[in-house]
């Protein structure tokens, strides 16, 4: 009866074993192209941290400063846009944009939040995610933090 149904081994093999995509470096892009529109609208103090082998929630986080609700909002939205169209990603979820002093954009693989001074100051995430190893960022001159 095997006789009938000829398999092909090797590309049954090569079809379920083959190569996996590295998905560390493309959430890290992914993460670089949301410091990147972050940039654009004069985002401060942004911060890369790999957290993907300390949490199950994330790879990356993605924090900044915006100084004002209206800049907190421009920022989210400017990521959201840029995400959308050169990765054709939106957010999984979307937190805080109405009140517009902390944005949690959540990409799954990147989280992103996006908070007032005063907020930032408060939570301090920097320091509950500072064993986390922080990765440097291009054009980090132009960066506070």
């Amino acid at each position: 009866m095997t006789e009938s149904l000829p398999v092909n081994l090797s590309l049954t093999k090569n079809t379920v074993n083959g190569p996996k995509p590295d998905t560390e470096h493309t959430s890290k892009n992914l993460a670089l192209a949301i410091v990147e529109a972050a940039l654009d609208r004069k985002a401060g103090e942004i911060i890369l941290l790999k957290v993907g082998e300390i949490s199950y929630l994330s790879d990356y986080f993605v924090m900044m400063t915006g100084y004002s609700k209206v800049q907190v909002r421009a920022i989210a939205d400017a990521i959201e846009a840029q995400v959308e169209i050169d990765w054709q990603r939106r957010p999984l979820r979307t937190e805080g944009k109405i009140e517009g002093t902390w944005v949690l954009q959540d990409y799954g693989d990147v989280i992103v939040h996006i908070m007032m001074p005063r907020e930032r100051e408060f939570y301090n995430l920097e320091a509950f995610w500072g064993h986390a190893e922080r990765i440097s960022l291009p054009n980090s001159d132009h960066i506070g933090g």
